[in-house]
């Protein structure tokens, strides 16, 4: 259900449905003195007063036959995940009690942004994150909407005036969406055609399709999508926020695999529907570069997204089969299975030679086995550059995402053959090695 949030300049107290007032632990609420709830203090007080000691955050409560009342706590040492947290937590109880018309008062906000300074940005911004739903192809859809009013005066200083929190959240919604898609509608063309659409934000979108990527002998990414009818495709996506300095600019590299059967070594039935989710990298690609031209930011960025469809057919890629990368490298596969790396070599090396980044950060669906070695909280972070995955790490903390760092080394050369043999005696892990020229 959407959440529409909508500034307003003032507002009779007779036409609110729901008074939204934030208020410190205990349900204290901020400057109610100066509301126009004030005359109903002694009321509200006696309310609290029978709630307390019970551990909640709303409290929910009939001011009249036809208003209501919810005071939501916020913590005594704020952050903006938790602002954040609080707000998504308020979409759900709203949602769950069937509240469809809230009013936030300007005096009482203002009261808690003292302590808060980002609490009405960030509590929206959690609101409008919890809110996403994709109902696209629902044959009966629900037209209920969240109306959510910030009442508030033209000269007040609560409005917020920068569109960082807008440029997050259609990134963020985006990405959602190209994740949501069925596999029968995204497949690689389509994913490309919504890719060009970005240019619109100011993005420089580049499509290479097959035949271009056979010039660039991309034979690694295209091995991988020959079993399919649908054609595979390259895409960049450039960002220069910065375009007196364009030599210090990031990569970001996305696993695009729109649907993913295993090709001829064919994955289990059970649960393949899920792969259509394995081009979720590529849509983190995507929705970054969005929200990155939204918001103007002040750097220079490259997203890179292989798109391809891993299917069996009479021209699929074969166990056995060796393809020759855009780097040059030689590469046995061994499990036609394995297909993301494959994608990933030819779109790493393209990015690296290309564009010359600082520093690439490549984000993947790549393994289940990831799940089974950290479970479904944390995700793997491997890098070569301690500082840079320090770097991504610390910033994962601050927005809730839970990382397990592990540090690669690069194996010497006279270790590869006695490596090749260690690795071999697991069967299925070995799935695709390079050939050492």
């Amino acid at each position: 259900m959407p959440a529409k949030i909508t500034y307003k300049k003032g507002a009779s107290d007779k036409f609110i449905k729901t008074f939204v007032l934030f208020a410190k632990e205990g349900f204290k609420v901020h400057a109610l003195d100066k509301t126009s709830l004030s005359n109903k203090a002694s009321f509200i007080g006696e309310i609290i007063k029978k709630n307390k000691g019970k551990n909640k955050n709303f409290l929910s409560f009939d001011l009249n036959s036809n208003q209501k009342i919810i005071l939501v706590t916020l913590s005594k040492k704020p952050t903006s995940l938790g602002n954040e947290k609080i707000g998504a937590e308020f979409y759900n109880f709203i949602k769950l009690n069937s509240l469809f018309n809230l009013s936030l008062i300007e005096k009482n906000i203002v009261e808690a942004k003292k302590n808060n300074p980002n609490i009405l940005e960030e509590f929206l911004h959690g609101i409008e994150l919890k809110s996403y739903e994709f109902n696209k192809y629902k044959t009966k859809k629900k037209d209920l909407i969240i109306n959510i009013n910030i009442l508030t005066n033209k000269k007040t200083s609560i409005l917020n005036k920068n569109n960082r929190y807008k440029a997050l959240v259609e990134g963020t919604n985006f990405a959602r969406d190209l994740v949501s898609e069925p596999p029968n509608i995204l497949t690689p063309k389509e994913y490309a055609n919504r890719l060009v659409k970005l240019r619109k934000h100011g993005l420089k979108v580049t499509v290479y399709n097959e035949s271009k990527l056979k010039k660039l002998k991309m034979f690694s990414l295209l091995g991988v999508g020959q079993g399919s009818v649908n054609e595979s495709y390259l895409v960049t996506i450039e960002w220069y926020g910065n375009k007196k300095n364009k030599s210090k600019q990031l990569s970001f590299v996305g696993k695009g695999v729109c649907f993913d059967t295993g090709g001829i070594s064919l994955k289990p039935a059970k649960f393949m529907e899920e792969m259509k989710y394995d081009m979720a990298g590529s849509a983190v690609v995507a929705g970054l570069l969005k929200t990155l031209a939204i918001r103007k930011c002040k750097i220079n960025a490259v997203g890179v997204v292989g798109l391809v469809e891993n299917m069996p057919g009479g021209n699929a890629q074969r166990p056995g089969d060796i393809v020759k990368s855009f780097s040059g490298k030689t590469i046995e596969v061994l499990n036609t299975d394995a297909e993301g790396r494959l994608v990933l070599a030819d779109a790493l090396s393209f990015a690296e030679k290309k564009f010359k980044p600082k520093s690439i950060i490549d984000l993947a669906t790549l393994t289940g086995a990831i799940i089974i070695s950290l479970g479904e909280e944390y995700a793997g972070l491997f890098s070569n550059n301690d500082d840079l995955s320090t770097k991504i790490f610390k910033a994962g903390e601050k927005v809730g995402v839970q990382d397990y760092f592990q540090t690669m080394t690069i194996c010497p050369q006279k270790y590869l053959k006695r490596a090749k043999k260690l690795v071999k005696k697991f069967g299925d892990c070995h799935y695709m090695k390079i050939m050492i020229n």
